[in-house]
């Protein structure tokens, strides 16, 4: 919610009468829409269709309208902006907002007031907002605490944006619906690229994996992009060995079904 209400406490008058519109698999929806019941602005939250049906129910739970559309979160992107548009709605990209990163951000500031000697941060990557908060935060705090971003190899746009320098669109076939994005966005590869110390790929099997080893070993209810930093520390477990680390478990909204076939025999 952090970053959502960030952005829309910051709204301008002319913005909330207008109303918002914004696309997410689920999260960042939930995030503007929850916000946008505390300030009183009409919420729309375009999703692609068969969306987690545990994320529609909280969105609309919130108060926000839905609209299905696609076949993926960035169909879902297209239709949003093309909506704005034809309608007027304020189009709040679930990357390229300021105010929105600045509010994630305070996820790890409030981890570095928590440990304040941490050695190193893993963040999941989707449109990339929580990573470059993370960033920013740590660059004004702790310019020596290493900020790692991750994301699954199924749907590598963010990483290979990243790595080569320039916004890619790539395939799009992970089934953890919070890094599930074709192309990187903007104003946070802009970010990532001045400080994200490092960018992993991982498997959607290690992420399984993980996913599994957190509901067994710590208790707490995980969704997949949640568990991918996880994923990520066991990947770099020599390299991270005696350090202190933090992982930002960034959901929980995983559903029935999902469970069922995470937890079936083989």
């Amino acid at each position: 919610m952090r970053g959502g209400v960030n952005l829309v406490s910051l709204l301008s008058d002319e913005d909330r009468r207008r109303g918002v519109i914004t696309a997410s698999t689920g999260n960042h929806g939930q995030s503007i829409a929850f916000a946008s019941r505390i300030f009183g602005v009409r919420a729309i939250v375009c999703v692609p269709e068969r969306a987690n049906p545990v994320k529609l129910a909280s969105i609309r739970g919130l108060g926000a309208e839905i609209v299905e559309h696609g076949r993926d979160f960035d169909e879902a992107r297209e239709h949003c902006a093309t909506l704005a548009a034809e309608h007027g709605y304020r189009y709040v990209h679930s990357g390229d907002e300021p105010h929105l990163i600045a509010g994630v951000g305070t996820e790890t500031l409030e981890i570095l007031e928590r440990e304040p000697r941490l050695d190193a941060l893993i963040v999941p990557v989707g449109g990339g907002s929580g990573a470059a908060g993370a960033c920013i935060v740590a660059d004004a705090l702790r310019p020596d605490l290493e900020v790692i971003g991750v994301q699954s190899d199924a749907a590598p746009a963010a990483y290979r944006s990243w790595k080569e320098g320039r916004l890619v669109e790539d395939e799009m076939h992970t089934a953890a619906e919070g890094l599930a994005t074709r192309v990187g966005f903007e104003l946070p590869q802009r970010i990532l690229r001045e400080r994200l110390e490092d960018f992993v790929l991982v498997s959607e099997e290690e992420i399984r994996s993980a996913t599994l080893h957190m509901l067994e070993r710590t208790r707490n209810l995980i969704e997949a992009a949640g568990a991918a930093p996880l994923a990520a520390a066991l990947k770099l477990r020599g390299r991270l060995a005696g350090k202190r680390v933090a992982l930002v478990a960034s959901g929980g909204n995983v559903t029935l079904d999902q469970l069922r076939s995470l937890l079936a025999p083989g």
